[in-house]
């Protein structure tokens, strides 16, 4: 059953030799518990640069997926200590990218949670940098 959602989703992005980027977004979303793991999902805004594209964080008791669709299209694996390589495509082209998650921890129930997600980032076999998600997850409504 999915319920509605209300997201606070804290994110810090910091690129070599360039100031941390700080984004903090709260928005409405959904979650479901299926096939032994959490979907969370949100549309993303202007705010966070990334307007008509759907995001959806899988939670699994070994790692958590991050899949992007529409206007950019992705999908990143996240195991401790593991490299994952995925394409990144946007509307302009595709890029390769290998995320290493050196932090991931999560505690959710039916009535929410929490994701906290750090890992290493390259583009095009070129280190970039670090990004930190923190993730709120509060119910707002019934199951439907």
């Amino acid at each position: 059953m999915k319920r509605k959602v209300m997201l606070t989703i804290q994110g810090r992005q910091t690129y070599q030799e360039q100031e941390p980027e700080v984004i903090e977004l709260v928005t409405e979303g959904t979650m479901e518990f299926r096939g032994g793991g959490w979907d969370i999902c949100y549309e993303e805004s202007d705010l966070t640069g990334l307007s008509g594209v759907s995001t959806t964080f899988r939670v699994e008791p070994e790692q958590v997926i991050l899949s992007r669709t529409g206007a950019l299209r992705s999908q990143m694996v996240f195991r401790q200590g593991v490299t994952h390589e995925s394409l990144y495509q946007m509307e302009f082209g595709t890029l390769m990218i290998s995320v290493r998650a050196s932090r991931i921890f999560f505690d959710i129930t039916p009535e929410g949670g929490c994701i906290d997600l750090v890992y290493d980032i390259g583009i095009e076999n070129s280190a970039a940098g670090v990004i930190d998600y923190h993730l709120d997850i509060r119910t707002v409504g019934e199951e439907s």
